[in-house]
């Protein structure tokens, strides 16, 4: 998107507060009282059994129960039997701890009660400053924006992704990566949004890099946190475009991990935007400190050991017909229209690479 003086914008600045810092998590409590909350449903998406009974012993009287199921791309079941929980408890809260799955199955709790959600986030998924849902059924995976899944409060605590391996880290920060390169070229892309989405990106290299080489540097968990952050910031305005659309069809219809998706798809789809999109690409270049966008997200990839492709995730080539079909009914048409043929070409470079050539 380029702005000019004659360029109509309309901006409006999402509500939230963000608690960031070494040691937030301790927090939690404080904050949920903050809410008004009595009621809180703790979910569970981390799996840390000591840090979940610090929680629920921090809360209190205002625990009133835990939720340890969750899964990628939210299955319906899970949904539907998560609201059903959260009402039988008559929850006030919900404090979802974890990844992106944990704070999926809140908002979809959220989507149908409007009960307030806090975000704990232990990966880079950018999704706890979304407005964005996602749930999947029948092996079609269905998403919508809806102001009442959006997080009242996110606590970003550095800390809580140490432990997150260095491959999971990667992918899931590129993901990230994702979110701000795709809230650059989308019709609601505007200079607040272009500038948070850059600054994210420069922030995520730097953090990923320094998460990858050394896992306990606890100030590149906070540039990669930061970047996250920012990148579901610009996200959460500037919407989603061709790359979620088609991950979504990948994760939704055929299973796919979600983070890994993003990382491998991005370069390819940034490539098919180079005429269409030449500013966001240059905005990207530069964030990378790279000449050019696809290479200096190939260079990212690489640094962070995602070699994989598609392929090695199970997407078959006889899968590729459906998946293009299934992305290319709901592609957008900004910055450019893509035919079911352009994206049966993204998805056969990313079949077996990820960030590098195909042999």
């Amino acid at each position: 998107m380029t702005t000019s003086l004659a360029t109509r914008l309309d901006y409006e600045a999402l509500p939230g507060r963000v608690v960031f810092g070494a040691g937030a998590v301790g927090e939690v409590a404080a904050e949920v009282e903050r809410l008004g909350a009595e009621r809180a449903l703790l979910i569970d998406g981390l799996f840390d059994a000591a840090l979940v009974e610090r929680i629920e012993r921090d809360l209190g009287a205002r625990h009133a129960a835990t939720l340890g199921e969750v899964a990628q791309h939210v299955p319906a079941e899970l949904a539907a039997s998560a609201l059903a929980r959260a009402r039988e408890l008559d929850a006030d809260c919900l404090v979802a701890l974890g990844g992106g799955s944990a704070t999926g199955v809140a908002k979809a709790v959220a989507k149908e009660t409007g009960l307030p959600i806090l975000a704990v986030p232990t990966t880079y998924a950018g999704s706890e400053m979304t407005p964005i849902w996602g749930i999947t059924a029948e092996a079609r995976k269905t998403t919508g924006r809806d102001l009442a899944v959006l997080p009242r409060t996110v606590v970003y605590d550095p800390e809580l992704t140490v432990s997150l391996p260095p491959l999971a880290s990667a992918a899931s920060g590129m993901n990230a990566v994702a979110h701000c390169v795709e809230a650059m070229w989308t019709p609601t892309a505007n200079p607040v949004t272009d500038a948070v989405a850059a600054e994210g990106i420069t922030l995520l290299a730097a953090g990923l890099r320094g998460s990858v080489r050394e896992p306990r540097d606890l100030g590149a968990r906070a540039l990669a946190l930061q970047g996250a952050w920012l990148g579901g910031a610009a996200l959460a305005v500037g919407g989603t475009g061709l790359h979620h659309k088609i991950c979504h069809v990948l994760g939704g219809t055929f299973n796919l991990p979600h983070a890994e998706v993003h990382a491998i798809v991005l370069p390819w789809v940034v490539e098919h935007y180079r005429e269409a999109a030449p500013a966001a690409l240059h905005r990207v270049a530069r964030a990378l400190d790279a000449e050019d966008a696809v290479a200096g997200l190939r260079e990212l990839g690489r640094d962070l050991g995602l070699e994989a492709g598609l392929a090695d995730f199970g997407l078959r080539p006889g899968d590729l017909e459906l998946a293009s079909e299934l992305a290319a009914a709901v592609a957008p048409e900004t910055p450019a229209p893509t035919s079911r043929e352009q994206i049966v070409s993204i998805l056969e470079k990313a079949m077996y690479t990820g960030t590098t050539e195909r042999e």
